[in-house]
């Protein structure tokens, strides 16, 4: 991983051969950005990145929509894209679909390669499936000239997310968000240690998959982050609370069933780089929440 430092001291082509992948198969983004050295901080080299690509032709922009990967096309499931849109594509769990998923997604990209002549690019970090799926849809009804420049700044998004996980230094970029919890027991007036938790993103209407698992520590909270480091995917989740087993523990004599045991709350993301903390506020009988910071 080089420091900012290095690079603002690396000859030209260590500089294009650390950056040149970047942008999609357009290190020429890398050899013209390189001019504006030095950099005071990782957002300076980003932002003359993007001068780069903003002053270049239409012709290198264009080149520069058309080389990206169709999300869950045939060369990506075949490996034959760069390693960077692998790994983009498969933690969106583009790499894992069923049959009638690639079939869906391939009816999407020749669909929209008729409409605007080009893959359609988006930034599958800073999505879940259904949020991914919803908005390819959404955007075939664009016109050309506003789906260009969408595409063009999802380009950027994507770039941003790249540089700042390859570069470090002073003034890096905000590409991740964070999503936490925590337990209050309200009858013992104090944090719920040894709470199981359950994260999962519904990526259809009647499927969800588990995301994290967690415990709550002394301080009611988990050890780390439940989604951390990376942006939080776009799209509907839900936590479940393992409530029960703690207030079995707790408050013995209470009657069984439970009137709670596991408590589910379903909340939605729309800010990737966000922080979202979504807390359990309960007794044996009643529980509430909201967002928290």
């Amino acid at each position: 991983m080089p420091s900012l430092a290095a690079l603002n001291e690396a000859s030209r082509p260590d500089f294009v051969a650390a950056l040149g992948g970047v942008f999609e198969h357009a290190p020429w983004v890398a050899e013209r950005a390189v001019e504006a050295r030095p950099f005071a901080t990782v957002a300076a080299l980003a932002e003359a990145m993007r001068a780069a690509v903003e002053a270049a032709s239409d012709a290198d922009r264009h080149a520069l929509l058309a080389n990206h990967p169709e999300l869950a096309g045939r060369a990506a499931r075949d490996g034959a894209i760069a390693l960077d849109s692998i790994a983009e594509q498969a933690a969106a769990g583009l790499d894992r679909l069923s049959e009638a998923e690639y079939a869906r997604f391939e009816a999407l990209n020749a669909a929209y390669r008729d409409r605007f002549g080009l893959p359609f690019i988006l930034c599958v970090k800073r999505h879940g499936r259904a949020s991914l799926l919803s908005t390819f849809e959404a955007r075939l009804a664009s016109d050309p000239a506003t789906e260009r420049a969408t595409a063009l700044a999802e380009v950027f998004r994507i770039a941003a997310i790249r540089l700042d996980a390859l570069v470090t230094g002073e003034g890096g970029l905000k590409t991740t968000g964070r999503l936490s919890t925590h337990v209050l027991d309200t009858v013992a007036g104090r944090p719920a240690a040894g709470i199981a938790v359950t994260l999962l993103e519904w990526v259809s209407d009647t499927h969800a998959v588990v995301v994290a698992r967690a415990v709550t520590n002394a301080d009611g909270r988990t050890d780390a982050p439940l989604i951390g480091g990376r942006p939080v995917p776009i799209g509907a989740y839900e936590l479940r609370f393992h409530i029960g087993d703690h207030f079995r523990a707790t408050h013995p004599g209470l009657p069984e069933p439970p009137f709670l045991d596991i408590v589910a709350i379903r909340f939605g993301i729309a800010d990737p780089e966000g922080h979202y903390h979504v807390p359990l506020v309960a007794s044996p009988w009643s529980y509430q929440t909201y967002r928290g910071s």
